[in-house]
């Protein structure tokens, strides 16, 4: 009986310290995705899924007999247009692949689908078919190879293999992000968000949710916050000498840039006036960004919801803008499994043969 009871209390004294522990590894909002960040730098390959979703998108003139039929038509166009990419990537040996979709509504309705694949030097874009944009039969389906040395040459720029470092490229997003966040209060613009009720998509499993979030009541501060705080201190990072060379920008172009960011006081009061005056033009009904971590504290989802409604005060027209926005990461450090793979052989088109072809189907 004893021993029994023993092993009783020791099974709810290992499940009592495990809840804790669980508990314990939820951090704070800012704090999580700070770690997030830092962790996005580990990844050596995955599986994404992105998503871009225009909602609502509206123009109603003040005065109805004003309205243009033409921008109309465009507007309806672009509602519930949907602009997707899904792909793999793996760092070593650099190789990523993506399948961009855009998919156009209305009477005008068309979609279309462009594989590509990229390495560390080359790009390959698969010529697709497009509606009144007559290419010949024997160039669509190839994939076009861009040799993106060559075109850094031939715009007179020097080749930067740098520019194609993923890993330097996601330290610089992190220390981006790092110095962003710092200089937002954390009990105005972030706050967890309890997972059952974040709405993930299937297959996300997350540990912690986080929403960022800009109000009517916030967004002065968020502007202000950004402009005089955080894109100083954005520039400062950007003045160090491996992302110089990597974005290829002299410490001209960012002195010039923090000279045009250097406020004053009057300054600082003139915006405040117009931040004022956008409250009295912007509405948000939403605008949040949430950020999903897994149990490795991997950013494995993101997703961006805003609704605004833009009334200038002068005119009193209204345009009304509502889209989503998301981007799915899966099979986390996993071997690579590409579908597309680098183009070979007769699939392959250079942009010489490509040029030749299109100009003899015109009679060039």
């Amino acid at each position: 009986m004893t021993k029994r009871m023993g092993a009783l209390l020791l099974t709810l004294l290992l499940t009592v310290s495990l809840a804790l522990t669980a508990c314990s590894s939820k951090q704070e909002p800012k704090e999580a995705l700070k770690t997030a960040a830092a962790n996005a730098s580990k990844l050596t390959s995955y599986e994404m899924s992105s998503n871009f979703t225009i909602n609502e998108l509206s123009y109603k003139p003040a005065d109805e007999s004003q309205q243009d039929p033409t921008m109309t038509q465009f507007m309806s166009m672009l509602k519930d247009a949907q602009f997707n990419v899904t792909g793999v990537y793996q760092s070593e040996p650099m190789q990523t692949e993506m399948t961009v979709s855009l998919e156009l509504k209305g009477d005008m309705g068309m979609t279309f689908t462009i594989p590509m694949v990229m390495t560390a030097e080359k790009l390959y874009v698969k010529v697709p078919s497009i509606p009144f944009f007559p290419i010949p039969e024997t160039v669509v389906g190839k994939f076009l190879e861009l040799d993106l040395k060559e075109l850094a040459e031939q715009e007179g720029t020097e080749w930067n293999p740098d520019a194609m470092d993923a890993a330097k490229t996601q330290k610089l997003s992190n220390e981006v992000m790092d110095a962003v966040l710092s200089e937002y209060d954390q009990d105005k613009f972030f706050k967890n968000v309890d997972v059952k009720d974040a709405q993930l998509p299937e297959g996300v499993d997350a540990k912690q949710v986080v929403q960022f979030s800009v109000t009517n009541d916030s967004v002065k501060e968020a502007v202000t916050v950004l402009v005089t705080k955080a894109l100083p201190k954005v520039l400062d990072i950007l003045s160090k000498e491996e992302y110089r060379d990597m974005l290829q920008l002299s410490q001209a172009d960012i002195d010039q840039a923090k000279e045009d960011l250097n406020i004053t006081e009057a300054d600082q009061t003139e915006m405040s006036k117009d931040l004022d005056q956008l409250k009295e033009t912007l509405t948000i009904n939403k605008f949040n960004i949430d950020f999903a971590l897994d149990k490795q504290d991997f950013p494995v989802y993101q997703k961006i919801a805003a609704d605004l409604l833009i009334k200038p005060v002068d005119t009193k027209d209204e345009v009304k803008l509502a889209f989503t926005g998301s981007n799915t990461y899966t099979k986390i450090n996993e071997k690579a499994a590409f579908k597309i793979n680098i183009p070979t052989g007769e699939n392959v088109i250079t942009m010489q043969e490509f040029e030749e072809l299109m100009n003899s189907s015109y009679g060039y």
